[in-house]
């Protein structure tokens, strides 16, 4: 029975000495971070346009309050997201303005809806309603991820889309006074490569800058962009950027012309989550 009950209990300590299973280790997938900024952007704007097919091209110059006189609606918004180290970046823009212009004494030319060639030495007054669309889409990689700083490879796409409907009246003694209204749009694509970098400066002070260049002669001959903003954070979904921006493009086919360069301050109210 001694021996019984000695081997029982060595049995006994063996049961209680294996060692117990490890617990298993909850391993963190990586998710989604996304974030929407909605921005407004007190740019000016700069360049030549035609508003329809071979019409006379326009010398622009405007500042922030002539662009704000013809402003009928704008609306700008900026969306980041990335899933580990893959990244995402879109950027869209989409502005309707009403102009005046007076333009003369004119070379012969041929104006649609008038029905009539403008003699040279004419003068035409026109209104030109535009509406422009654009957005950037760009996808991307994440090269450097350190605490204090990132840095995206990006590459893409740019949309552009411009709508025009303009009224003209042409005087001349040879025709009295003429008034037609035409609506033409165009569109094109252009590829795009870029970057973008952030700096931690504090907890909740950072630096940021995005850059892109493309065109290339497949849509436009050339199309740049460039942004930095100072970035204060309230809350981990909630933070403010104050910077500036600037959008070149210089675009000529087809007898349309749109070489425009926008630029000036922005201000924007990023969400995360």
């Amino acid at each position: 029975m001694s021996l019984c009950g000695a081997q029982a209990a060595y049995a006994a300590d063996a049961v209680l000495a294996q060692p117990e299973e490890p617990t298993p280790i909850e391993v963190e997938r990586p998710g989604w971070a996304v974030q929407i900024t909605p921005y407004m952007w007190a740019a000016g704007l700069k360049g030549d346009i035609s508003p329809f097919r071979r019409a006379p091209t326009i010398s622009v110059d405007k500042s922030f309050s002539d662009v704000m006189n013809d402003l009928n609606f704008g609306g700008f918004v900026n969306v980041w997201g990335r899933y580990d180290r893959y990244v995402v970046s879109g950027d869209m823009m989409y502005v309707n303005t009403t102009d005046g212009h007076a333009t003369g004494p004119l070379p012969a030319l041929q104006i649609p809806g008038l029905g009539v060639q403008i003699p040279p030495g004419a003068s035409v007054d026109a209104k030109v309603d535009t509406k422009q669309f654009m957005a950037t889409l760009q996808g991307g990689y994440r090269v450097l991820d350190m605490p204090q700083f990132t840095l995206d490879a990006l590459a893409g796409a740019r949309f552009w889309y411009i709508s025009n409907d303009v009224t003209v009246t042409a005087r001349h003694p040879l025709i009295g006074s003429r008034t037609a209204t035409h609506g033409e749009d165009f569109g094109w694509v252009d590829p795009v490569i870029g970057a973008r970098a952030f700096f931690r400066l504090t907890e909740r002070l950072s630096l940021q800058a995005q850059a892109d260049i493309g065109g290339f002669g497949a849509g436009s001959d050339l199309t740049w962009s460039a942004l930095a903003t100072a970035n204060y954070t309230f809350t981990d979904h909630l933070s403010v950027s104050a910077g500036y921006k600037v959008l070149k493009v210089d675009y000529d086919h087809n007898g349309h012309v749109y070489d425009t360069r926008l630029s000036g301050p922005v201000l924007g109210m990023t969400y995360r989550f």
